[in-house]
């Protein structure tokens, strides 16, 4: 069952007409192939928030006109005859859409639980297990053997269809190379780049603490531009590229409103410059449903880098980046001189698990059960400590928290941590002054464990104002 990126506007009205021209264009422009079997109403209906007769609404007329099929004990399927065309896309001129790597720990560096971290303990292992069961049993010997270094075709082609049909990209198979995680993905990208003058590279302010010295040993010079609650402020971009999180930016946890969006594609294309996007929670948008990525965009301007790591756990390392063909096939034969490519079990595995909905079924379980805590957590806050400021859109794994006057962010993050709370702060994050505030992971927090892990934080900081 395909998870997929339907955008609805809910102040024009005719919701399910909206719904069944998404889901048509989607089938017209490849981004749904045929065979595709669609969620079930109720999934749907609760995923964008709408009545089940809604989208019931939309899946008959889509029905009637051919595009769907539908069949008792088997479900809603895109058509097996369908066919697609591949939409075109006007270079210059985007349209605007809709609206880590963290913080160093107080004590130092450190390897391990990170306010972004997934909950682990939810791993599909059967499911996992089953997919490489069936890669070992089923791959040919030579498939063992050294190989593209770009990542073996049958994941690339999995993974093309499902950022098409979830994140709205514009991607094909051999536009991607699979890497390591977005950290290696990055690395090669600007490893790339770099060979052709020295870059400066703007990155936002405040930033992913452990990001930056990746990007510094990648020769980067680092140029910060500030984040306030629009995102970026692309009237202060300098440089010849630029690192983003979109999506939800890290750590404040905004969306790149519209109208940045369409200028930062005008920033791009006005001065032959790249951007590269960080799409590292994009999965995990709890009050509407995602907005789609800027390579889908601009896919001559933007690359776009993404990984299994919050999805599902980061110890797989498996990862992509999506780039234009020739930046693609750089990029692959950097990857190549590096290390000959990533293992291929887990890629061929990934591959399998994608292509049977275990992917797509693993990501609405944990949506569901991350969107619980981050609730739990919230409303704990807002009764024990409301002066304690929650920023940031309803996503992700962690939680912006601006501080009170007088309180002090190192030991605001020893309080939580002494809880148990997964916490850093964002004052080594920034580059300019700011507010004190701090990153709170909730997605190992049960959601009936956060109103005590809260009163906790409240009687360890009484009294912190005056101290």
């Amino acid at each position: 069952m395909a998870d997929l990126h339907i955008q609805i506007n809910r102040d024009e009205g005719g919701i399910a007409g909206q719904i069944a021209s998404e889901l048509r264009e989607s089938i017209r422009g490849g981004r749904l192939t045929p065979g595709t079997r669609l969620p079930a109403t109720r999934d749907l209906a609760t995923d964008l928030q709408v009545s089940r007769g809604v989208v019931v609404e939309a899946y008959e007329q889509l029905v009637a006109e051919g595009f769907l099929v539908s069949k008792v004990g088997v479900g809603t399927q895109v058509t097996p005859k369908a066919t697609a065309r591949t939409a075109t896309r006007p270079k210059a001129s985007p349209r605007p859409e809709p609206g880590h790597s963290n913080a160093a720990p107080v004590c130092g560096p450190y390897y391990g639980h990170r306010p972004t971290s997934p909950d682990l303990s939810h791993f599909p292992r059967e499911r996992w297990l089953a997919s490489v069961r069936h890669v070992l049993t089923t791959v040919p010997s030579d498939a063992l053997d050294y190989g593209d270094p770009g990542g073996v075709p049958e994941l690339r082609e999995e993974l093309a269809g499902y950022l098409r049909r979830v994140r709205a990209a514009d991607v094909r198979p051999e536009n991607l190379v699979i890497v390591g995680g977005v950290a290696q993905g990055l690395s090669l990208v600007l490893h790339v780049l770099g060979r052709r003058r020295p870059l400066r590279l703007a990155v936002e302010d405040p930033t992913s603490h452990r990001q930056v010295p990746l990007l510094r040993r990648a020769g980067a010079h680092l140029v910060p531009v500030p984040v306030d609650e629009e995102g970026l402020d692309v009237r202060r971009l300098s440089g010849d590229a630029v690192v983003v999180t979109p999506a939800h930016q890290y750590p404040t946890g905004v969306v790149l409103s519209p109208p940045r969006r369409a200028a930062l594609m005008e920033w791009a294309y006005a001065g032959d410059r790249t951007i590269l996007e960080d799409d590292y929670d994009a999965e995990f948008r709890f009050d509407r449903d995602p907005v789609g990525c800027l390579q889908g965009l601009a896919p001559d301007r933007v690359i776009l880098s993404g990984s299994v790591s919050k999805a599902m756990a980061p110890g797989l390392r498996l990862g992509w980046v999506a780039a234009p063909p020739d930046l693609a096939e750089a990029v692959r034969r950097a990857r190549g001189e590096l290390d000959l490519g990533s293992p291929v079990i887990e890629q061929y595995a990934l591959a399998h698990f994608l292509r049977t909905g275990g992917y797509d079924k693993h990501l609405r379980r944990m949506r569901r059960k991350y969107r619980r805590r981050r609730d739990a957590l919230v409303t704990a806050l807002a009764e024990e400590l409301p002066e304690v400021r929650v920023k940031g859109i309803d996503a992700g794994l962690h939680v912006y928290l601006e501080l009170p006057d007088g309180w002090d962010e190192l030991r605001t993050t020893r309080a939580a941590q002494e809880l148990g709370l997964s916490t850093e702060p964002v004052g080594p994050m920034r580059e300019s002054p700011g507010p004190a505030a701090v990153v709170v992971g909730f997605a190992r927090l049960p959601a009936h464990k956060a109103a005590e892990a809260v009163r906790g934080l409240k009687v360890r900081m009484s009294g912190q104002n005056v101290d």
